[in-house]
C-alpha cells in the first residue's frame, strides 16, 4: 500500500485532492509581512492577493526545509505505507535539495519503506494536469511501477503555455532582462512562455495585443494536435476572469461547444512570479 502525494505548486483544486484522497505539500508565500501556505483554493482570497500586487505589494516565496518534508512524509511511513510524490519541476526551485536530504534521512529510519518521487517537469496546472490523471489510476489501484510508467507518458504529452500582462514580475524573478522588460512594456508586447522538456521556462514568442493571445494559443493547440476527445483543456488566469472567459468562448467556437475546458485561478505562489493578468493553457499534445 502507498500514499500518493503532490504539492500545492501543481495547483490541482482542493476538491480533486479530497476526491482522490491525495495528500499535498503546501508551499509558502509571504504577503504584507504575513506568511501563508497555499491551500489549493479552499480558503484562499485570490482577489485580495492580486489586488495587493496591483497596489505595489511584493509577495515573496521560499523553499520549505528538510524537517517540513519529514513532517509530511513520516506519519505514512510510520503507518507502514510507501510514498509516491509527484513534484513540480525541479528546475524551478531549490526546495528539492531539502527534499532529497529528508528522503535520505527517512530511508535510514524506515529501511523497509519505499519513497519514490516523480518530476513532472512542469508547474501550476501543467503539473496538476499530470497529477489529476495519475490520481485516477491511483484510485483504480495502479501499482507504483504502473503509475510511474503512466506519468512518464503523460509528461511527454503535457503542453503548457502562458502569457503575462506585465513583464516586471518576470524581470524581478530574473526570467528576462530589465531592457527587454522596458521594451516589451513600451510596445504592449506580451511574451509567450513555455515549459520546456527539461522543466525550465523559456520565451517562445511575442504577441502584440491581448486579442491575438487567443488565436496564438489555438494555433499551438492545432500544431501540437491537442487531444480534446480524451483530456480536459485547462485555462488558468491570475485575476483576469473576463480575459480567461473570452478564451474559453474562443475555444468553444474553434473546437465546438462540447469541448471539456476547465478554468481556475493561478495560486499565490505561482502568481507571485507571473503577476496579475497572466493567462495560460495546458493540454494533452499528441505531437509534442
Amino acid at each position: 500500500m502507498y500514499q500518493l502525494f503532490c504539492d500545492s505548486n501543481c495547483e490541482l483544486w482542493y476538491t480533486e485532492i479530497e476526491k482522490f484522497h491525495l495528500k499535498f505539500i503546501s508551499m509558502p508565500y509571504v504577503l504584507d509581512g504575513q506568511e501563508y501556505y497555499y491551500d489549493l483554493g479552499k480558503e484562499t482570497d485570490f482577489k485580495h492577493f492580486y489586488k495587493r500586487m496591483r497596489e505595489g505589494a511584493v509577495p515573496v516565496t521560499s523553499a520549505i526545509n528538510e524537517q517540513n518534508y519529514i513532517d509530511y512524509f513520516e506519519p505514512d511511513l510510520k503507518a507502514g505505507k510507501d510514498i509516491f510524490y509527484i513534484t513540480f519541476s525541479h528546475k524551478l526551485s531549490a526546495t528539492f535539495n531539502s527534499m532529497d536530504r529528508a528522503i535520505a534521512t527517512l530511508k535510514e529510519q524506515y529501511p523497509d519503506r519505499v519513497i519514490r518521487t516523480f518530476d513532472t517537469k512542469a508547474i501550476s496546472l501543467g503539473a496538476g494536469f499530470q497529477v489529476y490523471y495519475a490520481a485516477q489510476k491511483y484510485a483504480e489501484g495502479a501499482s507504483m511501477d504502473e503509475l510511474e510508467a503512466f506519468l512518464e507518458n503523460m509528461r511527454e504529452h503535457t503542453a503548457t503555455y502562458f502569457v503575462v500582462d506585465d513583464l516586471v514580475y518576470l524581470k524581478r524573478g530574473g526570467r528576462i532582462s530589465a531592457l527587454t522588460a522596458a521594451f516589451g512594456s513600451l510596445l504592449g508586447i506580451k511574451p509567450m512562455l513555455k515549459i520546456m522538456p527539461d522543466g525550465s521556462l523559456e520565451s517562445v514568442g511575442k504577441i502584440k495585443g491581448a486579442k491575438k493571445v487567443y488565436s496564438e494559443f489555438i494555433r499551438m493547440m492545432h500544431e501540437l494536435d491537442c487531444d480534446i476527445e480524451n483530456y480536459e483543456v485547462e485555462a488558468i488566469h491570475a485575476d483576469c476572469e473576463e480575459f480567461c472567459q473570452g478564451f474559453v468562448q474562443a475555444l468553444k467556437k474553434e473546437f465546438g461547444e462540447g469541448i471539456n475546458v476547465h478554468s481556475q485561478f493561478v495560486g499565490p505562489v505561482i502568481g507571485s512570479h507571473c503577476g496579475p493578468g497572466t493567462l495560460g493553457v495546458i493540454f494533452y499534445a499528441k505531437n509534442k
